[in-house]
């Protein structure tokens, strides 16, 4: 509908109204889904690097864990939240990263497909741009991919449950990868002896290869590798003086933090992350 107004004689506005015609074509709008989350849940859209491996390889990444990378992904993590400020928390390790949206969150009135072309856009074109910062000289030689998901946890346990289940898997991980590459690095032993050595092995013993065989403690690896990385939003005091007069204004950003989400330690000191059950 169009709504145009003209000054006639005397200086009267006047106003009329065109209805635009509609195109014979419009019927196709019926095959479009409707994704709309279910309400009162956290919407989480988790992204993975798509063919990381290879990717990896192709830009000589560390082994076992490259810094740089991990900055980067925390960098793109970042970038989102501070596009997107429903994103209460999110949870990242190795090439992935996971996004929390409120429970009461109406972010494109809930349209899953929005939500996770939105967050898998932003971060890859963030991870693009932020690379020069934390790869220096060496050149990216093709753009990155992410594939996405969209998860409903109706619940603050779920959620949680969730975020847990993560931050094991960046344990298991970790630890297996740690091993792995010291034993080649270190060892001499080939990725496919290094594979076979550690076929089956339970953690302790991973542990006790690592520290036996080469003094490596796994517990002194730092809390980054080990746990991954946390995002929330914190409120931090700005001073301003003027006129000799102190004023401190609240205002929030996204800080990083590497601890541990299982226990209740760190869901007790951020209680405004979680949003009652009784929504």
């Amino acid at each position: 509908m169009l709504v145009h107004k003209t000054q006639g004689l005397g200086g009267c506005v006047k106003t009329w109204v065109r209805h635009m015609a509609k195109s014979k074509f419009e019927y196709v709008r019926q095959f479009e889904t409707d994704d709309t989350c279910l309400r009162n849940c956290y919407i989480v859209v988790r992204l993975d690097g798509r063919n990381f491996h290879k990717f990896s390889e192709k830009h000589s990444f560390a082994k076992p864990n490259d810094n740089r990378s991990l900055g980067l992904m925390t960098r793109s993590a970042q970038s989102v939240m501070e596009e997107l400020d429903d994103v209460v928390i999110a949870y990242g390790q190795s090439d992935e990263f996971s996004f929390v949206f409120k429970r009461t969150s109406n972010w494109f009135k809930r349209r899953a497909s929005k939500l996770m072309t939105h967050v898998a856009s932003q971060f890859s074109s963030s991870y693009v741009f932020y690379w020069k910062e934390y790869f220096a000289e060496q050149p990216l030689l093709y753009p990155p991919g992410f594939d996405g998901r969209v998860v409903l946890y109706p619940s603050n346990r779920n959620l949680r449950d969730y975020l847990s289940w993560r931050q094991a898997d960046c344990h298991v991980n970790n630890l297996y990868n740690t091993a792995f590459w010291t034993l080649i690095q270190k060892g001499g032993l080939t990725t496919v002896q290094a594979d076979e050595r550690l076929k089956g092995t339970l953690a302790a013993e991973k542990n006790e290869i690592l520290f036996s065989e080469f003094g490596v403690n796994y517990n002194s690896e730092t809390l980054l590798l080990r746990k991954g990385t946390v995002l929330i939003w914190e409120k931090l005091p700005n001073e301003e003086e003027e006129k000799e007069v102190t004023t401190t204004r609240a205002r929030k950003r996204v800080c990083p933090h590497h601890c541990d989400l299982i226990g209740d330690q760190f869901w007790e000191e951020h209680p405004d992350i979680l949003e009652s059950d009784d929504c």
